[in-house]
């Protein structure tokens, strides 16, 4: 048996260590080790969204609990039948769920029920034609303000006065209904001015 012959390395062929990736064509082959190391990151990047995550909801549980602690949770009313004052008092309680407030519309609704019972006290009213009475109302009022606005403008005054608006009035509605709206407001006037 002669001398063991080395395997002659060309130019091309180099020794490469474990560790480093090996090509196949043009993909890379990942060896174990890097393959470990890339997951171990992903895994950490997805613990720090976590914690993340969790430190918003530390954060809104907060505010909330603020928001919570200031809102008043029972309002009791004291009404005084000597000086026909309102006495409020409030309890500022926790609870868990905060309410959303409704967007508050004010309308002359309760007013044209009143008068309505006054009138005929076995007649109801429905939703649209009370929403139709609200709308007349509302109209009406525009077109005498802004006819006794036009006479204190005419007239080279700075305040409307009681005046001013019955002769919007007798401008605006025909005949008798003027009368007996003059009237009415006349007396409106007379009580307000009673009272105070």
């Amino acid at each position: 048996m002669g001398p063991k012959k080395t395997p002659s390395l060309n130019k091309n062929d180099k020794k490469t260590p474990a560790n480093t990736p090996k090509k196949i064509g043009n993909e890379q082959i990942k060896t174990p080790k890097q393959e470990n190391e890339k997951e171990k990151e992903k895994i950490k990047e997805k613990e720090k969204e976590k914690e993340k995550i969790k430190e918003k909801e530390k954060e809104k549980q907060k505010e909330n609990e603020e928001v919570i602690n200031e809102t008043p949770k029972e309002e009791k009313y004291e009404i005084n039948s000597d000086s026909k004052k309102i006495k409020i008092k409030k309890n500022f309680q926790t609870h868990e769920k905060t309410k959303l407030k409704r967007n508050r519309k004010e309308t002359f609704g309760i007013y044209i029920y009143k008068v309505l019972k006054q009138i005929h006290k076995d007649i109801g009213i429905s939703k649209k034609s009370m929403s139709i009475m609200n709308s007349f109302v509302n109209d009406i009022f525009e077109r005498i303000t802004l006819e006794s606005s036009k006479l204190v403008r005419y007239n080279k005054k700075h305040t409307l006065s009681a005046k001013e608006i019955q002769s919007g009035v007798k401008l605006l509605l025909p005949g008798e209904l003027s009368k007996h709206a003059i009237i009415e407001g006349a007396k409106a006037v007379n009580k307000i001015a009673n009272l105070s």
